[in-house]
């Protein structure tokens, strides 16, 4: 293999060279067998930018463990050690998503340059498959950068450097945001127009076909025409490339191909139905849960599969209730807000959208069990949301704020005043402020746990500080000995036909809303209603006045704590509208002695954390070293 000192190198402050020394491995040692094709592959794999279970905004991508979850940068969830509104790298972490990504891309071009010369060795069928599979990981590759930083540097060959000779010609500008998600079209057409539909080499749904290429066209797509259409941001060069933004007008086609993207996955995939049933809710929900589990499922389209002890997470150990915690002593990271469970339907609400607690009197209302509260909510929150009260791994998982001891008789009146954000009173609450909790004795003579085994600790405010806890993704089978933060294999689904039909509806209605069109909006709501008959929820048969809200409510509540939400926040440009001065709802379930019956508290969080999102954030800060190293490469704007 040739010595090659690539663009990279002057694009960022380091860079390690991860070509072998050429007296250890030949191009031909890799050329000319399938199996060193394979091992190549693998790497190129490998190096995809996911945002997966290893992946944090203040950590980065391929961490083993999770502190600021995504979800709670978002308004899904909350997390102990995540206060505020944040951007990747905000931390001051330096993770290397810039050079990473093109170590990757270099990887492919030289790839993309290389086999076609040792072509003899392979049929036609197998060349023209593996130069797919190199231009959808370099598409991907891209499209990672450019959803973060707008225009960025296109390197489509491998350049070389010669000792004494200028690095003018390496020094790559930074092309225009259009050109970027062109180019991202033109690598995912390509491999849609060379992959097989069926993957010879795939065993288990992580490596690419033309279905897969098409998938993620969707979805690169739709953020492109999104940004055409929202962005708020710009930023052009001397030469009036706008780095940072595209006109509007270019909005309509990209939304055309994600659209004619993600039709061309009918019949070739599915919603996973294997236990679902029209007429129980149990099993709407057990089928919801098993989807995330299930490999054989029919809707998984790309995976990445872990396998231990090489490639290992740690999503249980950080995310299992309190009272199943794990050897490490992590738990309940990713607490849902009450702002995402209201975003469900079947619940009690009041007119303003919000939960109902309180009965017309003003007084709480009572339950016998804290699950009642939720008996008719659609069963896909169930399977997403661990609720106070509901069964996992066989345990009632018990989240208590406190035991109230005032008198019951004529109503319980609200512990505070609408919309206060003091602490809780401590007069007729008995609450827990330490894990080793002092039982109270009712008046029956039981005992009981004021924070039950999974409620808020005060001291420590560790376990379900919103009364909710994170469900999907979560191992039933995994044994409290094996909750390890660098143990775990479930499979993360990275694309899966449900987010295939959203972006269909999302570009649909996108298509309607700029130039009509019945098939578009009766495309979008059959989408849309797919989805919901699946999940247990209410058909959508009124337009209504804001349509585009109940297709993105729909992505929210569907691709929640996926990782999915942080980007569309994103390209939606609603981020900062979102989060100016915001602090996110929480619902705290005490138990009343006296009445011998539950109520809820719906509040903002105790911890009073203003979430508050800065716009230049849309578009992310350039590594220092990118631009120290070449004088053609200009910051984004406000940095």
């Amino acid at each position: 293999m040739k010595k090659i000192l690539i663009v990279v190198f002057l694009l960022t402050a380091c860079r390690k060279l991860d070509i072998p020394p050429i007296n250890i491995i030949q191009d031909s040692d890799i050329f000319t067998s399938s199996q060193g094709i394979q091992a190549y592959m693998a790497r190129l794999y490998s190096e995809l930018p996911m945002e997966d279970f290893r992946y944090s905004p203040a950590r980065g991508i391929n961490f083993f463990w999770i502190i600021s979850p995504t979800p709670a940068t978002t308004g899904e969830a909350l997390s102990r050690d995540q206060t505020g509104a944040m951007q990747e790298n905000f931390g001051g972490w330096n993770w290397d998503i810039w050079g990473g990504s093109y170590t990757t891309i270099r990887d492919c071009d030289y790839f993309i340059q290389t086999l076609p010369t040792y072509a003899s060795n392979f049929s036609s069928a197998q060349v023209s498959q593996w130069l797919g599979e190199a231009y959808f990981i370099r598409g991907m590759t891209y499209f990672g950068l450019v959803k973060r930083f707008g225009g960025i540097p296109l390197v489509n060959k491998v350049l070389s450097y010669v000792p004494g000779e200028s690095t003018d010609s390496l020094q790559i500008p930074r092309s225009s945001e259009k050109a970027c998600w062109d180019q991202v079209d033109a690598d995912f057409t390509y491999a849609i127009n060379n992959l097989p539909a069926v993957n010879s080499d795939d065993a288990d749904g992580s490596r690419a076909n033309k279905y897969v290429a098409e998938a993620f066209e969707s979805r690169a797509m739709l953020y492109a025409g999104s940004t055409a259409e929202y962005n708020t941001v710009t930023l052009f060069d001397n030469a009036h490339n706008q780095l940072c933004g595209m006109p509007a007008t270019d909005a309509a086609p990209y939304f055309q191909k994600a659209y004619a993207a993600a039709q061309t996955l009918d019949g070739v995939y599915s919603l996973y139905l294997t236990s679902w049933s029209a007429t129980d809710p149990n099993a709407q929900y057990q089928n919801f849960v098993n989807l995330f589990s299930d490999a054989t499922s029919k809707e998984n389209i790309f995976v990445r599969e872990y396998q231990y002890p090489n490639s290992v997470h740690g999503y249980d150990a950080y995310n299992v209730p309190r009272q199943l915690i794990g050897p490490n002593g992590y738990s309940a990271e990713v607490n849902p807000t009450l702002n995402f469970v209201e975003m469900f339907g079947g619940l009690p609400k009041n007119p303003d959208g919000t939960l109902q607690t309180l009965d017309a009197s003003g007084h709480y209302l009572l339950y016998n069990n804290t699950m009642d509260l939720f008996a008719t909510a659609e069963p896909r929150l169930r399977g997403t949301v661990i609720l106070p009260g509901d069964q996992f791994k066989g345990q009632n998982i018990e989240i208590r704020r406190g035991i109230y001891t005032g008198s019951s008789a004529g109503g319980i009146p609200p512990l505070l005043p609408a919309g206060s954000r003091a602490q809780y009173p401590t007069a007729q609450l008995v609450t827990s402020s330490t894990a080793t909790q002092t039982p109270y004795s009712l008046p029956n003579s039981t005992l009981m746990n004021p924070a039950g085994l999974s409620g808020i600790f005060t001291g420590d405010q560790t376990c379900a500080i919103s009364g909710f806890s994170v469900r999907k993704w979560l191992n039933p089978n995994l044994p409290t000995a094996q909750v390890l933060e660098n143990n775990e294999t479930q499979t993360w689904i990275e694309m899966r036909y449900a987010e295939v039909l959203l972006n269909r509806a999302e570009a649909a209605m996108e298509l309607y809303n700029a130039q009509g069109g019945a098939n578009y909006l009766t495309d979008a709501m059959n989408d849309v209603n797919l989805i919901r008959a699946r999940a247990g929820a209410t058909t959508w048969t009124t337009v209504g006045t804001t349509p585009m809200d109940t297709v993105r409510y729909e992505r929210r509540k569907e691709l929640a704590f996926e990782n999915k939400t942080y980007w569309d926040l994103k390209r939606w440009r609603i981020f900062a509208k979102e989060q100016n001065g915001t602090i996110y709802r929480i619902l705290m379930p005490f138990y009343s002695s006296t009445a011998g019956k539950y109520f809820f508290d719906a509040r903002t969080d105790e911890r009073n954390d203003v979430y508050t999102y800065d716009p230049r954030w849309y578009y992310e800060q350039l590594p220092g070293g990118a631009i120290s190293k070449s004088t053609n490469v200009i910051q984004n704007p406000g940095y």
